[in-house]
């Protein structure tokens, strides 16, 4: 059994996770959202989706069944945004990551954005399944600061990590919160409503989306005309 450790209050709890446990089985069907908890996933899946085009052996993905028990395969979690590295070997096709096959490492990086539907399940049940799937790292960011009392909560973001055999939160608060996985900030911007990767904690340096690095490099491009055009009026001025 995996050691999980917890901070309610200020005090550090540590308890056994078990392996499986009944109740987390993965079910048909998703739960339903709101606009601040989409709109905050596909901001972050579009930001790490671009950071991992550069990485040798990277994967992200949305609501991928993660099993770790290949005697009850229908026990896991089903990440709403998860890093895969190093990448499974057939991960242009992969429909379930089982940590017991060949390549399939459990997920770097996971994320669950609270809404109110899954507010008890991310805060009370989350931290355990991501500690019995050997999860390296977990973001639970709670935008509409939905969570229950009864676990701590509600709080904007915590980060949980795997260290020396425990599943440790390791912050929880408002951010930013360094992320071991990432080697980045993770930062709340937009008045606590989405979540972005920073190199600095003040937010400096923010990791784009695609688009986003598209239209710098558009932007830098027309500077550097802009520039030119200057220096040649100057010049024949």
């Amino acid at each position: 059994m995996l050691p999980s450790e917890t901070m309610l209050r200020g005090t550090r709890v540590t308890y056994d996770v078990p392996k499986s446990h009944p109740g987390w089985e993965l079910h048909e069907g998703t739960m339903p959202g709101s606009v601040p908890h989409d709109e905050a996933l596909e901001l972050l899946k579009a930001i790490l989706a671009w950071w991992a085009e550069a990485q040798e052996s990277a994967q992200v993905a949305r609501n991928l069944a993660v099993r770790w028990d290949e005697g009850r395969p229908a026990i896991g979690v089903d990440p709403d945004v998860c890093v895969l590295s190093p990448k499974p070997p057939d991960g242009e096709t992969l429909t379930s990551l089982r940590t017991w096959l060949p390549g399939h490492a459990p997920p770097r990086l996971a994320i669950e954005v609270v809404s109110v539907p899954s507010a008890t399940k991310d805060y009370a049940i989350a931290p355990d399944k991501y500690a019995a799937s050997g999860t390296e790292e977990l973001w639970i960011f709670d935008p509409e600061l939905a969570g229950p009392r009864a676990y701590g909560g509600p709080v904007r973001l915590q980060v949980w990590r795997l260290t020396e055999g425990s599943f440790v939160r390791e912050y929880a608060g408002e951010g930013p919160a360094w992320s071991s996985a990432l080697g980045a900030w993770a930062v709340v911007t937009d008045g606590g409503k989405k979540l972005r990767v920073a190199a600095r904690a003040d937010g400096a340096d923010p990791w784009p989306t695609k688009a986003e690095a598209a239209l710098a490099r558009e932007d830098a491009a027309l500077a550097r005309v802009r520039e030119l055009e200057a220096l040649l009026a100057q010049r024949s001025g």
